[in-house]
């Protein structure tokens, strides 16, 4: 692990959505490609991970952390909760929206520490929600180490194709 650059994680603002953008964009192309098609994952990504799209959350009500390596600080991962807007929510849930750290960095504790994170900002909301692929592995492991346990299920468009996901939910200490 000695040739992983350490990293630092700090809340990010509107002015660090071109940031998250990149990171957004990056990740999701280096987790899915050779699994979606093509043409959607960038589909998707220029809808759902551009510079627009994190300012429109963020000025929404959405919060994020940025994780960033050092020394230079290049961004290499975050998180970002915000409003539910799964059929699943009720009332008092919060919904992880990403999380997202380039692979190099996986097994560093960088995905633990942004959740703790989001679990330090979701203090008192009962649950703690989230959609991840069905078949992305890794996530769910992860997932369910940390505490996390099927909810439902959901069709998820990614750049007009649909693809099956697992919605999971964690109860938040009140």
């Amino acid at each position: 692990m000695s040739d992983i650059p350490a990293w630092t994680i700090r809340e990010a603002g509107v002015d660090d959505a071109a940031a998250l953008a990149l990171i957004g964009a990056a990740t999701f192309l280096e987790t899915f490609a050779g699994i979606l098609d093509g043409d959607a994952i960038v589909g998707h990504c220029a809808a759902q991970h551009g510079e627009a799209a994190y300012r429109a959350l963020l000025a929404g009500g959405a919060r994020a952390w940025i994780a960033e390596a050092q020394p230079g600080g290049a961004p290499i991962g975050f998180a970002l909760v915000s409003k539910p807007d799964l059929a699943a929510a009720l009332d008092g849930d919060i919904e992880l929206k990403r999380i997202y750290s380039l692979s190099r960095f996986h097994g560093t504790g960088l995905g633990a520490a942004l959740m703790k994170q989001v679990l330090d900002a979701a203090r008192g909301y009962r649950r703690l929600l989230l959609g991840v692929y069905a078949r992305n592995e890794r996530a769910l492991a992860f997932y369910r180490k940390q505490g996390f346990a099927d909810l439902g299920t959901r069709r998820f468009n990614v750049g007009g194709k649909l693809y099956d996901d697992l919605v999971l939910a964690r109860p938040l200490a009140a």
